[in-house]
């Protein structure tokens, strides 16, 4: 993708950076990692410092430093997040702050303006989300259709077409029809990408898997020429199967969030540091990793500040992962390049499941949909 600020690879890992930064890194640590794209939330930026201040000293990229490509989130996400605190209608949505109790508006006009006036390379379409363990049928009807109405309001709204680029976002839980109702609904706007909405919600992982590959697949799935973006993932391997799936991209405050509980991401999946195991084992966390952390701290390092409940590790461990969900991300775009895909997905998933037989069955079916065998 030729972004106004980089030319971004896929498939690719974005970090979150909700408030304007990515919790525990600096921008430059970020540009070391190779990280093309991070995200910016509308909702909270606009809450706390406001898009007024951001675009007065010169955008999101100038406000937290960043040369590279950016994405805001539209706010929707928070409808789920801030439910408590949300009334949502035809209009928008109301949000009540949590910090003074203050009341913000977020339409799709609105939340289009302020993303305008953030100025991130892709923003998104407010949509109308729905947890994807919500027990009503009628909600989900609801949303999948408000949300096409929604994005030909964000389509008239959007002031910048030729500096950012709007995504759409496909909506209806887990229901196929109603999916299928908001692919081709949204694929008829012909827009320069589209992203995967509603998941990662606490649904089955069987579920996750067959709504992605219904959005990714050849004909009547989302445009293969365009973007396809799956919200909200960040577990290694759900990034890998999406990937052999069909999608583009991915963002989740997965690896920094898991870092500061002290757990780090490896090959093999992930490391507890908080555990005794690690007080006198002195390997980096993973010896193929070229990050700063492995370079120059030792397994029983962390696990003393973990065990402490240093500040510090959250940095080490965080600035690790980040730099795995990038390596990750270079190894599938090399595999599919070099045309040995398949047999990068199979030597992944066996070093996270060195038992053939305990490889979960979603994992075998999801595979399997792409043509691909463990064996």
């Amino acid at each position: 993708m030729t972004l106004p600020h980089f030319v971004a690879e896929t498939p690719m890992f974005m970090p979150v950076g909700t408030k304007g930064t990515v919790k525990g890194l600096t921008s430059q640590q970020l540009v070391d990692l190779n990280c093309h794209v991070i995200l910016g939330n509308t909702y909270h930026l606009e809450e706390r410092p406001g898009s007024d201040l951001v675009q007065e000293l010169g955008g999101l990229h100038k406000f937290m430093n960043w040369p590279r490509g950016m994405l805001t989130d539209s706010g929707g996400f928070q409808m789920v997040s801030l439910l408590h605190l949300a009334e949502i209608t035809e209009e928008g949505v109301q949000f009540q702050s949590p910090v003074d109790g203050s009341l913000m508006m977020l339409t799709p006009e609105r939340s289009i303006a302020i993303q305008n006036m953030l100025g991130a390379d892709i923003i998104m379409a407010l949509d109308d989300v729905v947890s994807s363990v919500n027990t009503t049928p009628e909600r989900f009807e609801e949303a999948t259709h408000r949300t096409t109405r929604w994005i030909d309001r964000c389509i008239k709204a959007h002031a910048r077409t030729h500096e950012q680029n709007l995504f759409a976002i496909v909506q209806g839980g887990l229901n196929k029809d109603l999916r299928g109702i908001s692919i081709r609904d949204l694929s008829a706007r012909n827009l320069p990408g589209y992203a995967i909405g509603g998941l990662a919600g606490g649904e089955s992982k069987d579920d996750f898997w067959r709504v992605v590959a219904q959005c990714t697949a050849p004909e009547t799935g989302l445009p293969a020429d365009k973007p396809r973006y799956v919200m909200g993932v960040g577990y290694p391997l759900d990034i890998v199967i999406c990937s052999a799936l069909g999608a583009d991209m991915y963002d989740s405050v997965y690896p920094t969030r898991t870092a500061r509980f002290g757990v780090a991401l490896v090959p093999s999946g992930v490391l507890k540091l908080k555990n005794i195991g690690f007080a006198e084992d002195f390997r980096p966390l993973d010896e193929e990793c070229s990050c700063m952390t492995c370079k120059k701290y030792t397994r029983a390092f962390l696990h003393n500040l973990v065990a402490k409940g240093i500040p510090f590790a959250a940095m080490l461990v965080s600035l690790h992962n980040i730099a795995y969900t990038q390596r990750l991300t270079r190894q599938i775009r090399t595999a599919i390049s070099e045309q040995r895909f398949p047999e990068f997905v199979r030597s992944f998933v066996m070093l996270q499941y060195p038992i053939e037989s305990n490889v979960p069955k979603w994992v075998r079916d999801a595979l399997a949909e792409c043509d691909i065998s463990l064996v």
